[in-house]
């Protein structure tokens, strides 16, 4: 039973604005002795008896009777009448109201600090006056002694406070406190996070995230201590190369540091992910604070010497890797992919833009079938890491998007991170499909949000947001020739080589590969400049470089306009395209050029060698064509015009070709037939299209079609050329 000597417990824990739980006889609430005791799923590990006041903490250990307990809020439950002290505002609120700090309550509180706490900070937390002053430490009352008071944001104009220990108070034995009570535990310091930091150090404690702050160092830390960095903070993390973890060198730490790690490992394996390891000399010492002040630590010995990688990108050793040019990497391609010198780059080139911020771009290989257009992309992807090749067959957009996407619970969303990524379709994909996807071929957008409908027995059609995030590059193949304009201006249109030289070289080599496979990929792998290639590839990866700029650009544009007297739309995006080849070369070599932090600077040499790669396969871009296509032209058409151009003829006509002619051209110069319905749904649409032939009725039958040339189509004789 109660007297008036000692009041109801349920009572005493409401003018606490402790929350609790009743049952059994007992309260159950969260410790206010140590934060280290509390948890979110768990309604606390502190117990009292209702009848008779006793207390106990089941993790830390604290116990007592009810007047020693309120001893710690500075209340007497003495012998006389009840006298439970009536604090000031913002340290003692009516229950249920809600406690709000602002702006002018921290720069009050940061105005009161004691010259001797001040002195404190500064000589033995290692602090230096400009943080104290930055991060608003101040000093004040609350639950009924004075703290040290760390200012943490919540919102605009809206804090909450983690209590110090005042080094001066002997009888408190708790060293942390927040107010107010049931704050939710915060990333301190994650303001500092800008789109220009490429590291962070996340540590155990607010002082010792201060002190790292001294030292000039980018730091965040859990307000609720070892063990509670919470796995939705990762978001915030996700744009930085390197991770370090500087936790206490204790029980604690060491658990709450692996825990940690498991988890970035997970969410962030492109971050390179270390442990700092304090020196053997730290005999007593246990954290940050013990290392840079007690040990007189530095800065280099603490991120370069102690700092162990323990998870993400592995460091690779770049002393073994020369200047490479275009020639000497299309000879070490040349070992799986015979001739096909432009395609074989180009590919590269798309494949190892993944690797780039902003400046992936998307090929598309047209030819007939059986000509080899998905060996190329699939040959040069085996030199990439397999995680980030991901090769497609046809598949609908429902399937693309849960294939390769996560389901967000929590934001009820199916989450596709295409970040450094390659997609190679090996055939056309769903017309839905290309349809979503071109905003992120175009470049649109780094993050897109799309609507899919699955469809469920249950539930009937159901709609389901996807999140797309990051620009892969892009390869499709595919044996239709036709090209709808929207994904010709979006791709750089390649088609393999069908040359006699070409085919020889690769029936040669397919017999090599499939009359021993084990035998021919051994020989393949113990080739040491391609395997020197896939470690420069994996090391150009996890150098995640930012950015390529080309500070020659009088010379970019005097190289792309010329001989281009009348400019076309699409030559915005093949201008940009050279500049990519620019830059990929520049990224080849990366080692070797000009650098600031994770930005790299071209060359002329870069330039001039990616003009030469460009200017190769620029011509059927100019018309929006395959090469294939361009080359049917150049080689059957425009000959056979040639031959049909007699003095016969009167001033103003023109040779008219037939279908089967072309027909019967084509299977001489290259073997094979030309199907009939693929020459008059696609070929011959295309090329009128381009403006390079013109189609009309046989004037002797006209059940037929006769292949003209342009008006404007004058045939050289001498040089075997044409112009516009």
């Amino acid at each position: 039973m109660f007297t008036s000597k000692q009041p109801d417990p349920r009572q005493y824990l409401n003018s606490k604005m402790l929350s609790y739980k009743e049952y059994n006889g007992e309260l159950q609430f969260q410790c206010p002795f140590s934060q280290d005791c509390h948890s979110q799923h768990h309604a606390g590990h502190c117990y009292m008896n209702i009848g008779s006041g006793l207390f106990q903490c089941k993790k830390c250990g604290k116990e007592g009777n009810l007047k020693q307990f309120a001893e710690h809020f500075g209340d007497d439950l003495g012998d006389g009448p009840i006298k439970i002290k009536k604090s000031k505002k913002h340290q003692e609120d009516p229950i249920g109201e809600k406690i709000i700090i602002t702006d002018e309550d921290i720069e009050k509180y940061h105005q009161a600090l004691p010259k001797e706490i001040k002195n404190w900070l500064l000589n033995e937390r290692g602090l230096s006056e400009k943080i104290i002053n930055q991060r608003q430490l101040g000093y004040g009352k609350f639950y009924g002694r004075y703290w040290i008071t760390i200012p943490i944001k919540l919102g605009e104009g809206e804090w909450f406070l983690k209590l110090k220990k005042d080094p001066q108070d002997d009888k408190n034995s708790i060293k942390n406190m927040v107010y107010p009570k049931g704050s939710s535990v915060s990333l301190y310091g994650v303001e500092s996070l800008t789109k220009e930091t490429d590291y962070v150090v996340i540590c155990e404690g607010e002082l010792d995230m201060l002190v790292l702050e001294t030292q000039s160092l980018i730091a965040v830390t859990s307000t609720g201590g070892a063990g509670t960095f919470k796995k939705e903070w990762v978001e915030k993390l996700r744009d930085l190369k390197e991770i370090y973890l500087a936790f206490d060198r204790d029980e604690a730490g060491q658990k709450g540091a692996e825990k940690l790690i498991q988890i970035l490992s997970e969410e962030l394996p492109q971050t390179r992910i270390y442990r700092i390891n304090f020196p053997n000399r730290m005999k007593e010492g246990k954290d940050v604070t013990d290392y840079f002040v007690t040990n007189k630590g530095g800065v280099d010995e603490f991120m370069y010497k102690l700092a162990e990688q323990v998870a993400g990108l592995e460091k690779i050793d770049s002393s073994s890797f020369e200047e490479m040019s275009l020639q000497e990497l299309a000879t070490i391609l040349g070992l799986t992919v015979k001739n096909d010198e432009e395609n074989k780059l180009a590919t590269f080139n798309c494949l190892l833009s993944a690797y780039t911020e902003e400046s992936q771009f998307n090929i598309s290989f047209n030819a007939p079938s059986s000509s080899g257009k998905s060996y190329i992309p699939i040959e040069i992807a085996q030199l990439f890491p397999v995680q980030d090749v991901l090769k497609l067959a046809h598949c609908s957009p429902t399937a693309f998007f849960h294939d390769i996407g996560v389901y967000n619970k929590e934001k009820q969303q199916i989450e596709v991170d295409l970040s450094k990524k390659i997609l190679i379709f090996l055939d056309e994909p769903h017309n839905q499909l290309l349809e979503r996807l071109r905003p992120l071929f175009s470049h649109d957008d780094r993050y897109l949000i799309m609507k899919i409908t699955d469809k469920s027995q249950r539930a009937g059609l159901k709609t389901k947001t996807v999140r797309v995030k990051g620009f892969p590059a892009v390869v499709f193949c595919s044996a239709g020739l036709k090209i709808d304009e929207q994904e010709g201006t979006r791709f750089l249109l390649l088609s393999p080589s069908i040359s006699q030289e070409k085919l020889k070289a690769g029936v040669r080599e397919r017999i090599r590969k499939e009359t021993d496979r084990e035998e021919y990929q051994a020989w393949i792998e113990a080739d040491p400049k391609r395997q020197l290639l896939k470690k420069r590839i994996l090391a150009i990866r996890n150098e995640q470089i930012k950015d390529i700029k080309i500070p020659q650009k009088e010379l970019i544009e005097e190289l792309f306009l010329k001989g281009k007297n009348i400019l076309k739309p699409r030559h915005q995006r093949d201008v940009w395209r050279f500049i990519t080849f620019v830059k990929m070369r520049t990224l080849l070599n990366l080692w070797f050029r000009k650098g600031e932090g994770d930005i790299i600077f071209s060359t002329e040499e870069d330039i001039q060698e990616a003009y030469q790669l460009w200017e190769k396969i620029a011509e059927s871009q100019e018309y929006n064509l395959p090469p294939y296509i361009y080359e049917l032209h150049q080689k059957i058409i425009v000959p056979l015009w040639e031959e049909k151009q007699t003095t016969d003829l009167e001033e103003n006509d023109r040779p008219g070709l037939s279908r089967k002619e072309l027909q019967m051209k084509h299977l001489g110069i290259y073997g094979r037939p030309l199907i009939d319905w693929q020459l008059r749904q696609q070929i011959l649409p295309m090329l009128e299209a381009a403006g390079l032939i013109i189609q009309e009725n046989d004037p002797n039958d006209h059940r037929q079609k006769l292949i003209y040339p342009p008006v404007q189509l004058t045939i050289l004789k001498n040089d075997q050329q044409y112009s516009e």
